[in-house]
């Protein structure tokens, strides 16, 4: 008897499970143009960054997990640096043309100007405000790194000087992202706020989030525009050049129990979100309409971040190693066009 009540429960809840899987309204995407790439690592993978060539890149993550590629993605192997500290978390990477930069904790700071054959460790000062957690190579010697409370550094003699670009911190910052043409913007840490700032203002400017909902996210689309991401899988874009002005928010999948962690473009008018779950959401229009892809919902892993390098070269890193590649010809393919 009590067997049979057990099975009665499990029925049942499948039959909710079901019944929930059905009810979302959002639309499935034609097919799915991301394929599943194997890593020799299941450590938290943190960033991804390509030389000139397009198929050379690094990924990095943590245990100071450092992993290259030369075939634009496909196969990685790993890469063995000799660190003080074996656990190092690599957070970012950056290159610009052949000379890259990969900025890592506690304190670490490594620059190649040979597309990677060879890294040198540039010591970072111990008065630095707040730890390193972002780096963006500019060009030939030049980088600009910014710390978890806004600090932003900028140095044009290969690490050697640095020079402070904003004046005061913002605060502790759970994440910040710089547009192509030098604009910051900072989610405070506990997402209450957020602040801006752009080459030639002194000091950050602090914006009020427009709803109650606590900010997870932000960023920049191409065009100036901010967006963002919020809790409850809220997403809003704002209006063009102007931070303070919010077009109506949207929640892509109503009711959803899931988070929206990040937000990338691949074209001007087509943008991928990755969420919580292996919930990955796209826009072809804009973000005025959404699909989802539900051949990646399988994917036991938070998708936290999307990267774009051109409309052809994409990846969606996520937790335990896990790595997703854009396939262009499968979404051209798929493309109501090409049909």
């Amino acid at each position: 008897m009590g067997i049979m009540k057990n099975w009665q429960r499990i029925f049942a809840l499948l039959i909710v499970v079901f019944l929930c899987i059905g009810c979302s309204k959002v639309p499935s995407t034609v097919s799915n143009p991301w394929a599943i790439i194997s890593v020799p690592t299941d450590s938290k993978l943190l960033d991804i960054a390509f030389t000139d060539n397009s198929q050379h890149g690094f990924l990095v993550g943590g245990d100071a997990t450092l992993l290259e590629t030369n075939d634009g993605g496909d196969t990685w192997k790993p890469l063995t640096l000799e660190l003080d500290d074996p656990k190092s978390r690599f957070d970012s990477v950056s290159f610009a043309g052949k000379e890259g930069w990969i900025l890592g904790e506690p304190s670490l700071l490594l620059h190649t100007t040979d597309e990677g054959s060879s890294w040198s460790r540039i010591a970072l000062s111990e008065k630095l405000p707040g730890s390193p957690i972002a780096i963006y190579a500019l060009g030939e010697n030049t980088a600009e790194m910014a710390t978890d409370v806004g600090a932003i550094y900028r140095t044009q003699d290969g690490g050697i000087n640095w020079k402070a670009q904003v004046e005061g911190a913002v605060g502790v910052v759970r994440n910040i992202e710089r547009s192509p043409d030098g604009k910051y913007v900072a989610v405070s840490a506990k997402g209450s706020f957020y602040s801006t700032w752009e080459p030639g203002q002194t000091s950050w400017e602090p914006h009020n989030r427009n709803n109650s909902r606590r900010l997870e996210n932000m960023g920049f689309a191409e065009n100036g525009q901010l967006w963002l991401l919020a809790r409850g899988g809220q997403v809003q874009f704002s209006e063009p050049n102007n931070p303070e002005e919010w077009q109506e928010a949207q929640n892509p999948e109503l009711a959803t129990s899931w988070g929206l962690l990040d937000l990338a473009y691949r074209t001007p008018d087509e943008l991928w979100i990755g969420g919580g779950s292996g919930n990955l959401l796209s826009s072809a229009d804009g973000g005025q309409t959404w699909e989802k892809d539900r051949d990646v919902e399988g994917v036991a892993a938070n998708l936290y971040k999307v990267v774009f390098f051109n409309s052809d070269q994409g990846f969606v890193i996520g937790d335990r190693g896990v790595l997703l590649k854009y396939q262009p010809n499968i979404a051209k393919t798929s493309s109501p066009e090409a049909g």
